[in-house]
């Protein structure tokens, strides 16, 4: 049985050719067409490649183009085509698939990494950043009675104090106090401290009347 090779070389050689004279001609390289004269497809580009050249080069040698693309039909099967691609381009196919799951564990992790810190960001802010501290009552520079309510709101994990004195604080982490001050002007000290020390501290200026 003639191979499609067999039959191009056998060809080539009748007309007293050589690969090189054609590869000029037709500008396919001479490894290329020593590669389909040997059957051998696989050092061929691809499957569109491989059949173009085979064209080009039964086309430039005269042979009709039905009888080689009966042989060349015969002797490659397109649908297992991915064995005829060199090795070199399998890896390039292959590598980013690899670097991609690579990449997608990095992230995954990095992810799960953040979502930690975070967790203890949350877990232990109280040990990096001092106790919020919000008053309602009395206002900077207002003019009261002597009897002052001071209110407000503070982290509830937080220990309040006015003017030193504990104050107790509930689930919401609102606070009130009431002080009796001599008429003039006063200032009233409100401190919150947390378990890891850190304290948040504001003062109010008022006058007592």
């Amino acid at each position: 049985m003639v191979r499609l090779g067999q039959r191009l070389h056998k060809e080539r050689l009748r007309q007293k050719l050589t690969l090189d004279e054609i590869a000029n001609a037709i500008k396919i390289k001479p490894t290329f067409l020593a590669a389909i004269e040997k059957g051998e497809y696989h050092k061929l580009p691809s499957v569109s490649y491989a059949q173009g050249f085979v064209q080009n080069y039964s086309s430039y040698l005269g042979i009709p183009k039905a009888e080689i693309t009966a042989l060349f039909k015969r002797e490659f099967d397109e649908k297992n085509a991915f064995k005829v691609l060199p090795d070199s381009l399998v890896a390039r196919k292959e590598i980013p698939l690899h670097r991609l799951k690579i990449q997608q564990s990095l992230l995954l992790a990095a992810g799960l990494f953040c979502v930690f810190l975070v967790y203890l960001l949350f877990q232990y802010r109280a040990a990096f950043f001092p106790p919020s501290l919000v008053i309602s009552t009395p206002k900077e520079s207002s003019v009261t009675s002597q009897e002052v309510v001071v209110s407000g709101y503070a982290d509830p994990n937080a220990t309040v104090y006015v003017n030193e004195l504990s104050v107790p604080v509930d689930n919401n982490g609102a606070y009130t106090r009431r002080l009796m001050l001599f008429p003039g002007k006063a200032t009233i000290s409100i401190k919150a401290v947390n378990r890891f020390g850190k304290e948040s501290v504001i003062t109010r200026n008022i006058e007592v009347r």
